[in-house]
């Protein structure tokens, strides 16, 4: 792995995985889509790519996870399927979000940035313990990983690389 690859993000499945084909692989991840996870993948045609993660920040039923999680910037990854390559070209987008008002609605800023990246939030707590010293309890964590992790490892496991996009076209 060179400089670039770990600037980008890039990463190739072990050596003698064959690959699948494309359609095999979108199933793959489209196949990470449940209800309990934090993140929805969807066709991404209107975003001139193939699939697209992101969080689901806006549905109602993960706004308390979010705001606990102060979450400050939304992420998109946007994937092109190369199947001749075979590798999935993936830029990851950031935009800066806060929550405002009350009840609290979603605002994007001007801030964006694209390229690999990581946000990571905990929240915890110190108290004594029964012996009398002091613990932390960690009582919220959330860390981006949670998003590019299980893409990623998709990708891998078809035999196909993962190949982050700072500058270019997907």
């Amino acid at each position: 792995m060179g400089f670039f690859d770990i600037l980008t993000g890039t990463e190739r499945p072990e050596a003698g995985v064959a690959p699948r084909s494309a359609d095999e692989l979108r199933t793959a991840l489209l196949g990470l889509n449940r209800p309990d996870v934090p993140y929805v993948i969807s066709d991404g045609a209107g975003l001139d790519a193939d699939l697209v993660a992101e969080w689901r920040i806006a549905e109602p039923a993960w706004e308390t996870f979010f705001i606990g999680s102060r979450l400050t910037h939304a992420i998109r990854i946007r994937m092109r399927l190369a199947e001749e390559v075979p590798e999935v070209r993936a830029v990851e987008e950031q935009w800066e979000v806060t929550r405002a008002g009350n009840p609290p609605r979603l605002r994007t800023s001007a801030e964006y940035a694209r390229g690999a990246g990581r946000t990571v939030s905990r929240r915890g707590s110190l108290r004594r313990g029964e012996s009398g010293r002091l613990e932390a309890t960690e009582t919220f964590s959330f860390d981006s990983a949670q998003l590019t992790g299980p893409l990623r490892n998709a990708a891998l496991d078809a035999g196909w690389t993962w190949r982050g996009v700072i500058f270019g076209r997907l």
